[in-house]
């Protein structure tokens, strides 16, 4: 995995070209320069808005950078701004570069960009490319060790657009210490059975730049609540700890205790499902309300189905809800079927059992489901639709 100069060429999708190509020629790149007269003088936060598209709100937060307020002229910055447009940098997306890093108007395009885009050219990628990159990696781009956390992480995703993905969700990838925190990462993950394949993105992409040290308490924490390495909740649990500190843990475990449940209630509803550790306050007293006080479950039924938690109300439990008392009241279904049953469904099995067999005796059905899963209920005007049908036959 780690052998890079051996595994990342023979896998990029572009030949190496290393080229000066995107460097247009000078009077070119000083076309657009704004001239300084005496009548119309140099300022710096005119500059911003008017060549960068900046804000008020963002010129003022690039005007505190001190490189920045010694600019005495467009010069060098028309110099970047051009060399940033050959790498197809434009618009919106060079408001962003600029915004995210001011200085990079002050870098000297021959000694430090042109070397840099040199360097990501020689792996493969093309000049679009490396626009991307300068994109995504925002001040990471000018980082003293960018070059070899990105060689290190193409050899590790395989591929540029794969690695492009990860820095869009988190740019210290390109940044961070590989051997104090990535490379030992990795390596734990693996000693735990964990494949980088077997973790979402979204969590990968921090988990990698975590100190080893919160790996280890994160593993720690896991085995408290009497997890094991190698069950299926096992990779769930490590994700959802690795991302969060220890006080948010803390915290949200004194929040179902104030709830009523015993540490035994909070590790076994955790084996069942993680996820309920990282919910908010305002979240769990809302599904709760909701359970307890709408539908008239016992605290004790969703601390054995906690999983509830997880669904949202407005576009699971109360469309289901609707649903159930809407076809229990018409006669349309067993009432030994519970809403934990119907709760749980997976949305083809619940159409296929409780919406479809009735379309034809309850025109609209199908229709008013679907309006409360996106947050719009009919259910009264279904109703009455169902109850105008049946004076009529009368």
């Amino acid at each position: 995995m780690f052998r890079l100069r051996n595994c990342i060429l023979p896998h990029l999708l572009f030949s190496s070209r290393r080229s000066s190509s995107c460097i247009t020629p000078l009077h070119r790149l000083l076309s657009g320069s704004a001239a300084t007269t005496a009548s119309n003088p140099f300022t710096v936060a005119d500059y911003l808005v008017a060549r960068c598209g900046l804000s008020r709100e963002q010129v003022l937060k690039a005007s505190k950078i001190k490189r920045i307020l010694d600019l005495r002229s467009p010069s060098k910055p028309d110099v970047v701004l051009a060399f940033l447009a050959g790498l197809d940098i434009s618009g919106t997306d060079l408001t962003t570069v600029i915004a995210n890093d001011p200085r990079l108007l002050c870098t000297d395009v021959g000694k430090t960009l042109s070397l840099r885009v040199a360097e990501l050219r020689s792996l493969g990628l093309s000049s679009h490319q490396v626009g991307q990159v300068v994109i995504a990696a925002q001040i990471r781009f000018r980082s003293p060790s960018f070059l070899r956390n990105f060689e290190f992480w193409l050899g590790l995703f395989g591929s540029f657009d794969e690695l492009l993905r990860f820095v869009k969700m988190n740019g210290n990838l390109l940044s961070v210490n590989l051997e104090k925190f990535a490379m030992p990462n990795l390596a734990l993950l693996q000693r735990c059975g964990m494949e980088i394949s077997d973790i979402p993105n979204t969590f990968l992409s921090r988990i990698l730049v975590r100190s080893t040290e919160h790996l280890q308490e994160t593993l720690a924490r896991v085995s408290e609540f009497g997890i094991q390495q190698g069950s299926w909740v096992f990779p769930f649990a490590f994700m959802r700890f690795a991302i969060l500190n220890r006080e948010k843990l803390d915290s949200n475990i004194q929040l179902f205790e104030k709830l009523g449940w015993s540490r035994d209630d909070i590790a076994s509803a955790v084996r069942k499902a993680p996820n309920i550790l990282s919910l908010t306050p305002e979240r769990v007293h809302k599904k709760l309300d909701f359970l307890m006080g709408v539908v008239g479950l016992q605290m004790a039924v969703i601390v054995y189905r906690p999983v509830l938690l997880l669904h949202s109300v407005e576009r699971r439990l109360l469309p289901r809800y609707y649903l159930m008392k809407f076809l229990k009241n018409r006669g349309l279904m067993s009432s030994s079927l519970s809403f934990l049953t119907i709760a749980s469904m997976g949305n083809d099995n619940l159409l296929d059992k409780l919406v479809h067999p009735h379309e034809m005796s309850v025109p609209g059905l199908a229709a008013a489901y679907a309006s409360s899963c996106a947050g719009k209920h009919q259910w009264e005007l279904l109703d009455d639709m169902t109850k105008g049908k049946r004076k009529r036959k009368c």
